[in-house]
């Protein structure tokens, strides 16, 4: 999980930036994007890509994140994602957090700056930039940011599930579950649903 790290480390890169997304596919709600230096690669708890940690394990993975790194966060709102669709939103969520994060990093020319993202595409900040696919199963900095974004999200979702109770977003987060699905037959979009997908 630090072969990337310590590649670009002995190429003399000294902040290494991993960004990734999470809420690509749900039918409701926001896309979040995080962006984090870490200050240590090692962690007493399991980093690795959010999608293979239940939910007790991301919690306690993020708390210790959040006190070993320095992170942005980039939010889109469903309203964008219909307006632009969801690649552009994630795209624009990731530049958000990579712009929200140099704010606290303040970059000098000591700071030799290289980012790796998830995905295929890379991310326009003016920086290297690597991108990889399945990169939050492969590096550190990714994984640890797609924690970053996971929890992030599904704690903007367990708000939405007080005003939105019947629509259970505080099971599903938004995602198109049988249940979703079947809910939002009966009773319809609310307003965080995204209109461009399908079952909406």
């Amino acid at each position: 999980m630090t072969y990337y790290e310590r590649q670009l480390k002995k190429q003399g890169y000294n902040c290494i930036i991993g960004v990734d997304e999470a809420g690509r596919g749900p039918l409701a709600g926001p896309v979040v994007a995080a962006a984090a230096v870490l200050n240590t690669f090692h962690f007493e708890n399991r980093i690795d890509d959010s999608k293979k940690l239940t939910s007790v394990q991301r919690e306690k993975a993020y708390r210790e994140i959040i006190e070993n790194s320095v992170f942005g966060l980039g939010i889109v709102s469903e309203k964008i994602i219909d307006a632009v669709n969801i690649l552009e939103a994630t795209r624009k969520a990731m530049a958000e957090a990579v712009s929200s994060l140099m704010k606290k990093l303040s970059p000098t020319p000591e700071k030799r700056i290289h980012i790796l993202v998830d995905g295929n595409f890379p991310v326009d900040s003016g920086f290297p930039c690597i991108a990889i696919v399945k990169g939050d199963s492969k590096s550190i900095s990714i994984a640890a940011s797609s924690i970053l974004a996971k929890v992030t999200r599904d704690g903007i979702m367990l708000e939405y599930d007080k005003v939105y109770p019947q629509y259970r977003f505080a099971k599903h987060k938004g995602y198109p579950t049988k249940e979703h699905r079947d809910i939002l037959r009966k009773l319809g979009p609310t307003l965080i649903h995204r209109e461009s997908f399908s079952y909406v």
